[in-house]
Order: C-alpha cells, then structure tokens, then sequence
C-alpha cells in the first residue's frame, strides 16, 4: 500500500508592490530601473489555479522512471483533464495511486515506473477515479 502527504494549498497572501516611479533628489535616473524584475515567484511558476491545486509528498519510488522520488514534492492541478501519458493522482479500489496513465490495446491502466510494480488495470466493476493531474515536480538535490 502507498501512502501519500496531500496539503491542500494555503498561503499568506502577500501583495508584492509594483516597482514605481521615484523622485530622486541627486543625480541621473538609472537607465536600467523600466528594465528591473521581481525576483523569481515559485508560487507563480507552478501554481495556475489556486482553488483546484495540491501538493503531495511522495512516500514510495514507484515513479523513479518518471524522476519523481521519495520524499518529492509533486504539484497536483485537479481542473487539467487527464490524457494518455499524463501522470495522475487515482483514487483506486479505495486507496490513492501516483501513476502514469496509460491506454493500450483498447484499454486504460494506470502504470508505475518501476519494474516490479505490475500495472493496475482500470475496469468499470473498480472503483477508479483520477483525481488530479501532476503538472510539476519538486525535487531536492543535495
């Protein structure tokens, strides 16, 4: 059995103020200043839809052949309608699943990336649900 961490997104909204014009009281303006940037937002980059977005730690490398590894965190986007190939949060025969879902043959599975974890097959007598699509993954190096 997997175990999955999900946390529901919540954060302290903090308005970052636009850069505005300034009165200085000596010397020449910077030409460079229309040209400076906010700093990188991690939030911005992976979070598109505040209300349908999760975060979960994964707890097992079943998705190793994917790059997603013990202790990850993926980013899950409930509103993104799952595809072939997309990798998925499923609610599966009552337990959750990190997999990539896979259409062959005329039928869908829900795949690990791991060798010796066999596929789940998605039949209409289970009780399956896919639940979210991951969109990012959030890897520690060191």
């Amino acid at each position: 059995m997997l175990s999955f961490t999900f946390s529901k997104l919540t954060y302290n909204l903090h308005i970052m103020q636009e850069l505005k014009d300034f009165t200085q009281t000596s010397g020449f303006a910077s030409p460079a200043e229309e040209y400076l940037e906010l700093g990188l937002n991690l939030h911005n980059l992976v979070v598109k839809k505040p209300a349908a977005t999760y975060f979960m730690r994964m707890q097992s490398d079943c998705m190793r052949g994917a790059g997603i590894y013990k202790d990850d965190i993926v980013v899950i986007d409930r509103s993104i309608t799952p595809s072939p190939n997309h990798i998925v949060v499923a609610f599966y025969d009552n337990e959750f699943y990190l997999r990539r879902l896979v259409y062959h043959k005329g039928h869908y599975w829900l795949k690990a990336e791991a060798p010796l974890v066999s596929p789940l097959p998605i039949k209409e007598e289970l009780e399956v649900c896919i639940w979210g699509v991951v969109t990012f993954n959030l890897h520690k190096q060191l």
